[in-house]
């Protein structure tokens, strides 16, 4: 609805600008109003509101409140609305009809799980690359918040139509994994320390650090980092290994062509890249004056591979110790002709805090603070939910207490509530109607929605209406953290909405029908967007 009012107003902005008392339209100094369409804080004050004529006004010094009824004038009033407002100093407020509301209830129901479903991604290919933690020890929680919001922007994404392919990176090539080696070997330039250090060291008989370190890391990635993947039901589509792309030389391949287009070039020994070109602060150095390739000089091939793959897109979900990363890499991946295809997304350091201090765990895992421990703390669901209700580019603190607890307190708890509640209440129509023969659900075939007239009926309604535009948004900010505060209203409206009124009246079976009806379309909004965000939709509690 959002994107039709936008048309409307558009329409009626453009007809305006025929008027030959809008001179200033001829003026393109003067400027074009950005269209803007989103919720009134008060729902009082209707469904949708826009404050164009303000914007319009200034552009034309003229009274926003004159120019809003100029553009109301155009508009007239579409049969989705009951009315159109203005109110001062400029705002025009949508109402939608009751009709059409009643209608949202019916296209919910017939759809199912498909409603909200658009194509506006249709025919992309989308490469996700998240968690991709170094395979030398267990996943930490940063990494863990980044695979929750990578997986759900997966979800996001292919209901918008976009074909997603989930991939984690797997660096088990360079310096780190020498490290690991020697961390696994105990000598002096050991770092990574813990019990899965010392249980690996058993199992390795070689004594060159580089080639412990490779099996080490394959055996951290299949026995810790997949599993944890599993725990947290992230699926990907494939663990791609960076040391593909230097055996395979693709590497090398990504260089030359660098050299080519004159993008790199030899100092001190080194090969340095033209960062600076592109934005960085400096250059560049891809390959040291030992040979080595830097981590920055495979993530220069990495992403060549990519969109060579034939991803029309990509999108890398990083942690905050990445940020100083991201303008090097936007500059190479424009270097190598794909400018404008890749996003970064970086994520904020979040604490865990229990009886109110911060929680440390795993020590026995050595420096690592674990999501395997968070995990079975407070379970999959608490995890994922309370991992995406704080926006990515904040600090969050993870409350232990909270998450475990079994009330209405801990938000996870309150919107599978709702969904649990309403699973009983489906069930609970099933059976015999006290006042009749039959069973509430079918007594009546054809329900009467023009019967939901109550505004906790019309509130519940206008709630789940708002889904669609939801989804489509988030497929492009990236907003996850929006979808656990929607599950939240839209379980408020609802158990607000069975407080009040009595769903299975016995001595009203067409109304009975209408509100099963509803109830029915709230069940299946509030499943899909748990699905979205990865958490279960419990049947009993």
């Amino acid at each position: 609805m959002k994107e039709e009012i936008k048309k409307l107003l558009e329409k009626a902005v453009n007809d305006l600008k025929s008027q030959e008392n809008w001179p200033a339209f001829a003026d393109a100094s003067a400027g074009k109003p950005e269209i803007e369409v989103d919720y009134p804080k008060n729902e009082s004050f209707g469904d949708y509101t826009t404050n164009v004529a303000m914007t319009l006004g200034k552009i034309l010094k003229k009274n926003p409140l004159k120019v809003a009824e100029e553009i109301v004038s155009f508009l007239g009033t579409p049969k989705e609305f009951s009315k159109i407002e203005i109110v001062k100093p400029g705002y025009i407020n949508f109402y939608l009809s009751k009709k059409y509301l009643r209608g949202v209830v019916g296209e919910i129901n017939e759809l199912g799980e498909k409603y909200g479903n658009n194509e506006t991604g249709r025919g992309e290919k989308v490469h996700l690359d998240f968690v991709s933690a170094n395979p030398t020890g267990p996943v930490t929680l940063g990494n863990g918040r980044g695979g929750t919001l990578g997986d759900a922007i997966a979800n996001i994404l292919q209901k918008n139509g976009c074909e997603v392919w989930r991939e984690y990176y797997v660096n088990d090539f360079g310096n780190q994994i020498k490290v690991l080696g020697h961390s696994v070997l105990k000598d002096e330039e050991a770092q990574y320390k813990g019990d899965y250090i010392d249980e690996i060291s058993g199992r390795i008989k070689s004594k060159d650090p580089f080639e412990v370190g490779q099996v080490a890391a394959k055996i951290i990635l299949e026995e810790i980092i997949k599993p944890s993947m599993e725990k947290m039901e992230i699926n990907f589509d494939e663990y791609f290994s960076e040391k593909s792309l230097h055996v395979g030389g693709e590497v090398e391949k990504a260089f030359a062509l660098l050299k080519e287009k004159d993008l790199i070039y030899e100092k001190d020994g080194a090969v340095w890249f033209r960062a600076e070109k592109f934005g960085d602060e400096k250059d560049r150095v891809i390959k040291k004056s030992t040979g080595e390739v830097t981590y920055f000089g495979g993530d220069i091939a990495y992403h060549k591979n990519k969109f060579e793959r034939g991803f029309s897109r990509a999108i890398d979900v990083w942690g905050a110790d990445h940020h100083g990363d991201v303008k090097r890499v936007l500059g190479a991946v424009s270097a190598l002709g794909y400018g404008g295809k890749l996003e970064i997304i970086i994520t904020q350091l979040l604490r865990v805090i229990k009886d109110g201090k911060e929680f440390r765990m795993s020590k026995r895992k050595g420096t690592y603070v674990s999501i395997d421990d968070l995990l079975s703390e407070v379970g999959h669901d608490a995890v994922r939910f309370f991992f995406l209700m704080n926006s990515r580019d904040t600090h969050m603190t993870f409350d232990l207490d909270l998450a475990k607890e079994k009330s209405e307190k801990n938000p996870v708890f309150y919107v599978q509530y709702a969904h649990a509640r309403i699973c009983s209440i489906l069930k609970k129509s099933e059976i015999r109607n006290p006042k009749s023969e039959t069973n509430y659900k079918s007594e009546i075939q054809n329900p009467k929605l023009e019967l939901l007239t109550h505004e906790k009926e019309l509130g519940l309604i206008r709630e789940l209406n708002r889904f669609p535009e939801l989804v489509a948004e988030i497929a492009r900010t990236y907003e996850v953290h929006k979808l656990p505060y929607y599950a939240i209203k839209l379980a408020d409206k609802f158990h607000s909405f069975y407080n009040e009124l009595l769903v299975l009246d016995p001595k009203n079976p067409e109304l009975t029908a209408a509100r099963l009806e509803l109830v029915k379309s709230v069940r299946i909004v509030l499943a899909e967007t748990l699905w979205l965000i990865g958490v279960s939709s419990p049947e009993h509690m």
